[in-house]
């Protein structure tokens, strides 16, 4: 990783130039940004991942050492980094940047990394094989769609947790992310995928990078941080697979 490091404000300049408006983009921009990808986190102060796992640490009962977790948007492996230190030791990583996946690699955390653009392309895992799913910072508008929440259910065993983050972000199609995917999470409880489990909100999901625009400043304009939410969802012991597929 490169020894240097930029200013908050270089990394608010750089997310805000950033044009992810398709995969293909969205691509292009993580490879070019792997290498200062946990210090500039850092510098903005992207909390998700400890969050998430805290809530999941919290939630997971019995010995860590024999479970199966599948890491979406695993990214350079902080997510896995962090669920090191609690005991959990097996971890298959997927992303859609081979860089990021490269640099996963170096941790020598994970027994399998899988390149795929979600959305685009299957989850490229068997059904049914995962005591815990998680995905930090990979769902949002233009990034992991929201029918992808399906696909990781069905990764998970019967009985397993699938734990997944949300940032809320300003702008109407991120807005529109959040209440479409709440409500396939409802209604896929409603069908019987999986049992929530809980919703944490906080405050302080990671910093602010937004640009302040007049006009614009009833939501979170002006603010140090933005909110964000953990969803962490159990799914059922009995569960009619959404998307059937022998895996790889």
């Amino acid at each position: 990783m490169s020894s240097s490091s930029r200013s908050l404000e270089d990394v608010k300049a750089l997310l805000q130039s950033s044009t992810m408006t398709n995969p293909q983009l969205t691509v292009d921009f993580y490879n070019s940004w792997s290498e200062m990808y946990e210090q500039d986190s850092e510098t903005i102060c992207y909390r998700a991942p400890h969050l998430a796992v805290d809530v999941l640490n919290a939630n997971f009962s019995g010995s860590r050492e024999g479970v199966q977790v599948l890491d979406v948007a695993c990214g350079t492996g902080l997510v896995a980094k962090l669920m090191s230190a609690h005991g959990f030791k097996h971890f298959v990583g997927v992303d859609g940047s081979e860089k990021m996946l490269k640099l996963a690699a170096e941790t020598g955390l994970y027994q399998d990394l899988r390149l795929a653009v979600l959305g685009t392309e299957p989850l490229p895992t068997k059904t049914g094989v995962f005591d815990v799913v998680i995905v930090v910072g990979g769902l949002g508008a233009g990034f992991i769609p929201v029918h992808v929440v399906r696909e990781l259910c069905d990764a998970a065993k019967p009985g397993g947790l699938v734990c997944m983050s949300l940032g809320d972000h300003l702008g109407a199609n991120s807005q529109r992310f959040k209440a479409d995917l709440e409500m396939e999470l409802q209604l896929m409880e409603q069908e019987g995928q999986w049992t929530q489990l809980g919703i944490k909100r906080s405050d302080r999901y990671m910093g602010n990078t937004h640009q302040s625009a007049e006009g614009d400043r009833d939501h979170q304009q002006g603010e140090q941080f933005i909110s964000g939410f953990i969803y962490l969802y159990r799914k059922s012991s009995q569960t009619v697979s959404n998307n059937p597929k022998t895996g790889v």
